[in-house]
């Protein structure tokens, strides 16, 4: 072999070794060629299993299977079949390629992948699986009409405005609870809450009477510590001394008992208070009977008006209100509530107003409507003040313009816990008002209840109200011997 013709075979084998080579590289990377031989084993060994179980998982395609037997859908169906079918042309185009580009013997192993093209056609049912999709397009129109019923909700609002207008029936009920009057059953006696009223005084007295004189003799030290407990009681200090005089009498460097003294004390209390004890007299010739409440602030004038009002109105009396207290918007109110639980009218004008015109005006109204008793309120004023103290005669005086005996009582109503000022307001109130009788209120709030006896000594006033509470029935006419005991301490 000539050096040509060598190296004409070396050339030779060189090209074909280099086109093993490319063909075992495009062999390599080409996906179609590895794939396609896979399948074929596993479709010859499971051949008969697959063909039993294809059409177990193809049954959600039924529909799409038994399409052709309608005659509308198989026409969609073919057209779905016939689009996988173009794959295997895929396989071609590599073959063109390698023939191209060595015509002699690469041609051989070309037609394996041909051959193998058969089973990737098998192998597209599996990528059937896109009609399932298909399906869902179909299922989509189904729920439509599923959200039709939705506004029937809006229905409900309909009842609420039905119970809105049903409220309106039960709003007569609550008139008769204010007339109806507490059962008397339930309320402890006059005694008994007169005795509780009372109790803080009695309970100050007879403390020191019984630190003073349990088991020791009789001593003047002793008689002056007992003077002392009267006078922080505001018995005054007349009636202290003129007690301690009356225990010491006869007792001297002898032991005496706590409830020697305490008895002692009550029949002198009871003896002072005696000829205040009086009861307030409506002359039924005089109509009206006009009663003038006055007094300093807070000392409880409306209330007892209102508490005066419901005893006359008991005994059968026609009665009238007039709110002359014109500088508290308050008063009026609780005037007009007192009046309306007894069915009694009330003459009342805009705050502010002059109180003289309105006894002038309520003086009138009482007598054409032939009224027994005509309650008149006044602003509470102190009794230091001048200009305060003026007004008030202003509307005597003019009440005197209708009837010249009118008023025909004044009541001062004096609050037990001020102590000995009470005798003060006593002294300025009866000079420019010509007080004619007392009413005592608050003594359930004060340890100094004695102060009475202080003021029926001094003035000799008649008292003929005592209150010991709020209620209508705590207003009671006083009684000597009941004040007397109850501050002493005695149980009965």
């Amino acid at each position: 072999m000539n050096a040509e013709s060598k190296d004409k075979a070396e050339k030779t084998g060189f090209v074909a070794r280099l086109f093993k080579l490319r063909h075992a590289d495009e062999a390599f990377w080409e996906p179609a060629p590895e794939t396609l031989p896979e399948p074929p084993p596993p479709l010859a060994e499971f051949s008969p299993p697959p063909v039993e179980l294809v059409p177990e998982p193809v049954e959600p395609a039924s529909p799409l299977e038994s399409a052709p037997a309608t005659a509308e859908t198989p026409p969609p169906v073919e057209t779905v079949f016939e689009t996988p079918t173009p794959e295997p042309v895929f396989t071609p185009e590599p073959a063109a390629q390698a023939e191209a580009r060595s015509p002699e013997p690469p041609i051989a192993p070309a037609p394996t992948p041909v051959e193998a093209a058969p089973p990737p056609v098998e192998s597209a049912p599996a990528t059937v699986e896109a009609p399932p999709p298909v399906e869902t397009d179909f299922a989509t129109p189904s729920p439509e009409p599923v959200f039709a019923p939705e506004p029937e909700p809006e229905a409900a609002p309909a009842p609420v405005a039905e119970a809105v207008f049903e409220p309106p029936p039960p709003a007569p009920s609550p008139a008769p609870p204010v007339v109806e009057p507490e059962p008397p059953s339930l309320r402890p006696s006059w005694w008994s809450r007169l005795r509780q009223g009372l109790a803080r005084s009695s309970s100050s007295i007879g403390q020191g009477v019984a630190d003073i004189f349990t088991k020791r003799k009789l001593s003047a030290d002793m008689l002056e510590d007992l003077e002392d407990v009267l006078v922080r009681a505001d018995l005054g200090v007349a009636a202290a001394t003129r007690i301690a005089a009356l225990v010491g009498k006869g007792r001297y460097d002898k032991q005496i008992a706590p409830e020697d003294v305490r008895a002692i004390l009550a029949d002198e209390i009871e003896r002072v208070l005696a000829p205040a004890a009086r009861p307030l007299e409506v002359d039924g010739g005089k109509k009206p009977f006009v009663i003038l409440v006055v007094g300093v602030n807070g000392s409880g004038k409306t209330t007892t008006i209102g508490k005066l009002a419901a005893k006359f109105s008991a005994e059968g009396k026609s009665l009238m209100l007039a709110a002359g207290d014109t500088f508290r918007a308050a008063a009026v109110e609780q005037l007009r509530i007192w009046g309306a639980r007894m069915n009694v009218p009330v003459i009342a004008r805009e705050p502010g107003a002059d109180a003289a015109g309105l006894a002038f005006d309520a003086i009138h109204a009482a007598r054409e409507q032939n009224v027994d008793i005509l309650l008149m309120d006044t602003a509470g004023r102190l009794q230091n003040r001048t200009e305060l103290m003026a007004e008030l005669e202003k509307i005597i005086r003019v009440m005197k313009k209708v009837d010249t005996q009118a008023p025909h009582a004044v009541l001062l109503v004096l609050d037990a816990t001020v102590g000995q000022n009470a005798l003060n307001q006593v002294e300025i109130f009866g000079k420019v008002a010509g007080v004619t009788g007392l009413v005592m209120t608050k003594l359930d709030g004060t340890a100094r209840g004695g102060i009475l006896v202080a003021i029926a000594e001094k003035f000799g006033l008649p008292v003929h109200f005592i209150g010991v509470g709020e209620q209508a029935d705590d207003l009671e006419p006083f009684t000597a011997r009941d004040f007397a005991r109850a501050i002493a301490g005695f149980e009965d």
